[in-house]
């Protein structure tokens, strides 16, 4: 039981937004606590698989992830499901992320995978202003 706090105070002095309720990507906030996002202050309408893509791009920004990476991540090792199913939800959250002329954050990296792109944002904890203001 004494592991739990221990690896937790790790996690967060390694990177303190993988526990905050609230993530900060340039314009994009993403409120897990509620399963809410907002791009510009205005509400995105993602499905969950959708939401939890964005959250695992968003803790690990610049990062390279392989479909595969993606799919362990995301929809969990216990279900198996084509790789190209990656594909499938990475445009659907581009859809929904890039409404009007917006820059498209999510960088394909051609024979890797995808990446939320580190010149997009400077990522830091959203403040809980920041979450109810959006």
């Amino acid at each position: 039981m004494r592991a739990w706090p221990i690896w937790r105070s790790l996690l967060w002095r390694s990177n303190p937004q993988k526990l905050s309720d609230h993530l900060t990507a340039g314009d994009i906030k993403l409120d897990r606590a509620n399963h809410r996002a907002y791009r510009n202050g205005r509400e995105l309408k993602l499905g969950p698989t959708e939401f939890k893509l964005l959250q695992f791009f968003m803790i690990s920004p610049g990062r390279v992830f392989s479909r595969e990476q993606l799919l362990d991540g995301v929809w969990g090792r216990d279900i198996y499901v084509d790789e190209r199913t990656v594909d499938v939800h990475v445009g659907r959250l581009r859809k929904s992320i890039n409404r009007g002329r917006q820059r498209d954050p999510i960088r394909t990296v051609r024979g890797a995978g995808y990446a939320l792109d580190e010149q997009f944002t400077a990522v830091k904890p959203a403040t809980r202003n920041d979450a109810v203001s959006a």
